[in-house]
This record gives C-alpha cells, sequence and structure tokens, in this order.
C-alpha cells in the first residue's frame, strides 16, 4: 500500500525550527494499529492522517505511543498541506475531531486554528514535579497537562527535568511557564509518558495558558514563544470559550510511504 507523506515544521517561517510534523493525507481511514505503526515510524510528537467528509474533513493525530484527542501543531501543518500542496481553493477549513469542530483560516502566509478552550484548575503540588525540576513552582494547575508556573526570575531554558519523574504523572503531559520581558509568557512542554520527551511548539497547550495567563495580565491577546530548543512562537486571542491560534509552516520533505 502507497500513502501521500510530507513532513512539515509549523510555527515557523524558516526550515529546521519550529515544531516538525508529518502529515499523510487518506482516501479513507486505515485500521488503528496501522496508523500507530505509521506513528512510531515517523518518530515525530505528532503523526496526523485527514479524510475528506463532503467539504470538510476528518482528522486524527498519533504520537509515536498513542492517539491524542488535540493536536495543535500537526492541524497547522495538514491545514498548511491543503492550501499550499492539494489545492484547497478556499480560505477556511473545517477539521471533526474528537474535540468537536476545528476551524482553520488563512490570510497571507499566517494560519489560524480556532480551538475550544480547556481552562485549568488549582491544585497542589504533586511531589513528582518538585523532584523533577528540583525546584519549587510559584503554582500548579490541572485540566488535559499540568500547569506549572514559575517566578519570571526563573529561567525555564535552564531547566532539564527528570523525565523518569514525570512519567509518574497521571495526566497527558506537563507544561512549564512564566512571564517574560520580551514576550507574554514563554513555555516549554514534556509528555514522556506518550513518547515525547520534550515537544517543541505545542498548539493544544495554549488551550490551557492562554486562559491562565488572561487573569494574570487582564488582557485576551498574547505574543508567546516556546522556549525549547528548535523553539517557536504562537499568537493567540481569546474569544469566549474559544481561542484563536495563529502561526506559519514550512514544508520541508514530501513524498511516499510504502506498506
Amino acid at each position: 500500500m502507497t500513502i501521500p507523506f510530507y513532513q512539515v515544521d509549523a510555527f515557523t517561517t524558516e526550515p529546521f525550527s519550529g515544531n516538525p510534523a508529518a502529515v499523510s493525507p487518506l482516501t479513507a481511514w486505515l485500521d488503528d494499529a496501522i496508523m500507530q505503526k505509521i506513528a512510531m515510524e515517523n518518530n515525530l510528537s505528532e503523526t496526523a492522517f485527514f479524510v475528506p467528509k463532503g467539504e470538510d474533513y476528518d482528522i486524527r493525530w498519533f504520537t509515536p505511543a498513542k492517539e491524542v484527542k488535540l493536536c495543535g501543531h500537526a492541524t497547522l501543518a495538514s491545514a498548511y498541506i491543503l492550501f499550499e500542496k492539494l489545492g484547497h481553493q478556499k480560505e477556511q477549513i473545517t477539521f471533526h475531531s474528537k474535540s468537536g469542530p476545528l476551524h482553520v483560516g488563512r490570510k497571507g502566509i499566517e494560519i489560524t486554528m480556532d480551538f475550544p478552550t480547556e481552562p485549568a484548575m488549582t491544585c497542589s503540588t504533586p511531589q513528582a514535579i518538585v523532584d523533577a525540576f528540583g525546584l519549587r513552582p510559584v503554582e500548579v494547575l490541572k485540566s488535559v497537562d499540568y500547569i506549572v508556573v514559575f517566578d519570571e526570575s526563573v529561567d525555564i531554558t535552564t531547566l532539564t527535568p527528570d523525565l523518569d519523574a514525570l512519567r509518574t504523572l497521571d495526566l497527558r503531559g506537563v507544561c512549564i511557564t512564566t512571564s517574560h520581558k520580551e514576550y507574554d509568557f514563554v513555555n516549554r512542554f514534556f509528555a514522556p509518558n506518550y513518547g515525547i520527551d520534550e515537544d517543541s511548539v505545542t498548539g493544544s497547550a495554549y488551550t490551557q495558558l492562554a486562559p491562565y495567563w488572561s487573569k494574570k495580565l487582564g488582557k485576551n491577546s498574547f505574543r508567546c514563544r516556546q522556549v525549547s530548543p528548535r523553539g517557536g512562537e504562537v499568537n493567540c486571542t481569546l474569544k469566549g470559550d474559544r481561542l484563536l491560534i495563529s502561526g506559519s509552516a514550512v514544508c520541508t520533505i514530501e513524498g511516499e510511504m510504502h506498506f
């Protein structure tokens, strides 16, 4: 069997930065086990598959270890492929997912995704988080992930977490964040239980981060940066219970997968 394969760097305009995602357009769904094996073979933080649904598309995302309900950068990458490689004529795309409908639009080189927010609630600090970072955070919240807030004096780029400690936690991942002089906030994201030691730019994390920082900063629009080794910039705007997440993308690999 042969299927198309693209590798797209998302949340960047430059190759070899941002977050790489694999994208495979399908005419019909493959078996779940096959899609999981493809994601494992790709060995990127996310592989996206989509199939036509009338004028829209169904979309699913797989890490090397598991399927997830929502992924930002691989959705952006999928929309980029539809716009730039597959001749999608309209300026809007609707993807249907396990997190509901996701509306994506394009203006110039910038792609904007309309996602549901996933506000996090304050919780007690798990000891595993203190052990993992060797530092007690200012605050910890939980939603899909743990949101771990450090004081602005902490340079989170210097932190090297104990991934074994993070693996003992019960949620999808751990997102550390702090305010910043140049950006509204910066963050990093770790999900070792999903086969992702550190994710480069995690679009879905902003559905949790933006509601938190909106309350702290008293604003609804943010210029953010995920300060992973590859790094990437994200612009987002809260609109009620939805979040508009914007960024650019570039395709670095195009070909076919045979199995």
